[in-house]
């Protein structure tokens, strides 16, 4: 695992099947720069919190890669801490600023960074491409082990598959030559990780086909069959993704 000298990961003690080892909070800024982006506070855990603060110094900008609430909850309470302005593209979660777009520039805490828009795990996703170095910060659209859920029915899986080829041609591209995730570890070989996403979907999707031609009539019949060999208790997100993949087949 590769950490660039324009990050630093500060990780929040929140593990669970969700968030795998807890969710990442990363600080980015220039080196020698006096002022750091934060992206994704996290939790609303004073001593989190505090971790985070202490990497970050002066915050000048923070960052939301999308709406769930172990990267959100603390948002009133870092802007009190911070005073800095928060900007997502969901506009509920900006404090002091303009929602996102997409391909926006931002230069802060001497970087230039672009948004990137990955709908799909959420309808508000988005990445964040460090241009100086080619970090991708792509919250929990593609995790640091495993895959993600595709948060039906805020997450749609039509714009998931869309926003990983758009990933993958940054990397093809060499714009984004690591990926710094919401979870999990730095990812120094993207483009073997954008492919099995894209290869794992695909299976999944021909795996529902087959479930249901054998009888699945419910999306929970479906999750029975497809994830068998998964933790029962992952069972629930499993039929948000259920769910996402069956109104994906019943649109082709």
């Amino acid at each position: 695992m590769t950490i660039p000298r324009t990050a630093q990961l500060v990780r929040a003690d929140n593990p669970n099947m969700m968030t795998l080892d807890g969710t990442n909070t990363w600080v980015l800024r220039a080196p020698g720069s006096q002022t750091s982006v934060v992206v994704d506070p996290g939790p609303l855990d004073e001593d989190h919190l505090a971790a985070v603060l202490e990497a970050a110094g002066d915050v000048e900008l923070v960052l939301y890669t999308h709406h769930h609430f172990d990267h959100t909850e603390c948002i009133d309470r870092f802007a009190q801490l911070t005073g800095a302005p928060a900007r997502a593209i969901g506009e509920e979660f900006c404090r002091d600023a303009d929602p996102l777009t997409d391909g926006e520039r931002l230069y802060v805490a001497g970087l230039a960074l672009e948004v990137v828009a990955v709908p799909g795990h959420t309808t508000d996703s988005m990445a964040i491409l460090v241009t100086d170095d080619g970090s991708l910060l792509t919250g929990d659209t593609v995790l640091g082990r495993g895959t993600t859920v595709i948060a039906w029915p805020d997450g749609v899986l039509g714009p998931y598959l869309d926003s990983l080829a758009r990933i993958r041609e940054l990397v093809l591209e060499g714009a984004a030559t690591r990926f710094l995730p919401g979870h999990g570890p730095v990812i120094d070989e993207p483009l073997a990780v954008i492919d099995y996403y894209l290869e794992h979907r695909a299976e999944r999707l021909d795996q529902v086909r087959d479930a249901l031609v054998t009888g699945a009539t419910t999306p929970r019949e479906v999750v029975e069959v497809v994830y068998a060999d998964v933790a029962e208790q992952l069972w629930p997100a499993a039929e948000m993704s259920v769910r996402a993949q069956l109104d994906f087949l019943n649109a082709e």
